[in-house]
């Protein structure tokens, strides 16, 4: 692994050195949770930025979008010019004693440069493991065709079974594509390294936003190779367990996932209708799913009264899947939230805390999204470059600084 420049001392993944090309989000999300997990991630950014610091507002104080913020902390940045060869010399040089790279640019760029990974890479560093992100692949009917979330969800037929009757198909609320095409580049990632420790040689690790928006329908997509029945709209309800939707009470929404018979007795005797569990329109999943309707105008009619956020706590703690509708607010000051470390401020920027918890070597975010450039003349000498070389590059605009005030 990379130890060409001091390293986190903690994770799982410490001595991995990561150059991250991406921009936006699911590219830049996998460097994160790399990061996050002890892995020294080095963001190099172009001239004109990643975007999503301009995605606001909310800004923070030194005028960097919340967006932006989410997705980069536990790296260092540098910015450089890889249109101009001498910028791209520079990334070929931290790549020498790379482990990864991350790149989500347009297909065909990177070999417009002489450096994609078939044409120069590969050969070159032949233990690097090359992770593009890009939204359909570089072949086939829609290879090369730029991807964005919203419409991997419209082509990959998530909105299809998102939304009710009354509002048509709807886009999740959150960039869900995104954000599990980055989930999938890190698996990629982790596979491809841990094969290499047989091979001792890299490969190329590809996810793209179309895949995974289709690797995401189950179980819709199982229901419709299975039966040749084309999934409907259902609204918040499952489209195979009943009840498995949300409910009105006299304080709040709340969600019942009642996900097999003896979840449902148990529901049934909570809500003093015991005898419900039994009645043959309800015994079954198979005859709840068939009398659904029915089912739903009792629940309602049982539940009007009742505080909903009780309720679920009462449910919960009798071993029955319920929660509460919640606003972000109330989630982000939840005590179970806050017990969880679900959210964490690192040099006085807030953020969102590390999922995947690990008992012996656990991840951590150690240190704030970087500013633009902030690392430029660090990383570069670390990386052989003397100061009049660095002065020079700065004075051509292939690389860019970052100046204090």
């Amino acid at each position: 692994m990379g130890n060409n420049a001091p390293l986190p001392a903690f994770g799982a993944l410490a001595g991995l050195k990561v150059i991250d090309l991406s921009r936006v989000l699911g590219g830049p999300y996998c460097g994160q949770i790399l990061a996050d997990h002890g892995a020294q991630v080095i963001k190099v950014e172009p001239p004109a930025g990643d975007e999503t610091r301009a995605w606001g507002p909310p800004f923070a104080d030194d005028g960097t979008a919340a967006y932006y913020n989410g997705l980069n902390r536990n790296k260092r940045d540098i910015v450089i010019d890889l249109s101009k060869p001498e910028g791209r010399e520079i990334v070929l040089k931290m790549l020498a004693d790379a482990d990864v790279l991350i790149e989500n640019f347009k297909i065909g760029t990177l070999e417009r440069w002489g450096i994609g990974y078939e044409q120069t890479l590969r050969e070159r560093f032949p233990r690097l493991i090359h992770c593009r992100v890009s939204g359909f692949g570089a072949d086939g009917p829609l290879g090369g065709a730029p991807g964005y979330d919203a419409v991997a969800q419209a082509l990959g037929g998530l909105m299809s079974v998102n939304g009710t009757p009354d509002t048509g198909p709807l886009r999740v609320g959150v960039p869900v594509v995104d954000i599990t095409t980055g989930l999938s580049a890190v698996i990629g990632v982790l596979l491809a390294v841990i094969e290499r420790q047989r091979s001792g040689r890299g490969q190329f690790v590809e996810a793209t936003l179309y895949d995974t928006a289709v690797s995401l329908l189950h179980p819709q997509s199982a229901n419709w190779l299975q039966s040749g029945q084309t999934p409907r709209l259902s609204g918040n309800a499952h489209s195979n367990i009943v009840p498995y939707d949300k409910f009105p009470t006299r304080t709040c929404e709340v969600f019942l996932g009642i996900g097999n018979n003896g979840q449902w007795k148990k529901l049934c005797e909570f809500l003093g209708h015991p005898d419900m569990a039994s009645e043959p329109r309800f015994a079954t999943n198979a005859e709840r799913f068939r009398h659904r309707d029915e089912l739903r105008a009792l629940l309602e009619a049982q539940l009007q009264e009742v505080d909903g956020e009780q309720l679920c706590r009462d449910l919960l703690a009798a071993g029955i899947p319920a929660g509460a509708v919640r606003a972000i607010p109330q989630v982000l000051t939840d005590p179970h939230t806050l017990h969880r470390d679900m959210v964490v401020q690192v040099e006085g920027v807030p953020g969102i805390g590390i999922p995947v918890k690990l008992s012996r070597t656990p991840g951590r975010a150690h240190s704030a999204p970087p500013r633009f450039g902030q690392h430029t003349r660090e990383l570069l000498t670390e990386h052989g470059y003397g100061a009049a070389t660095i002065d020079a590059l700065i004075a051509r605009g292939s690389i860019v600084e970052h100046v204090a005030t």
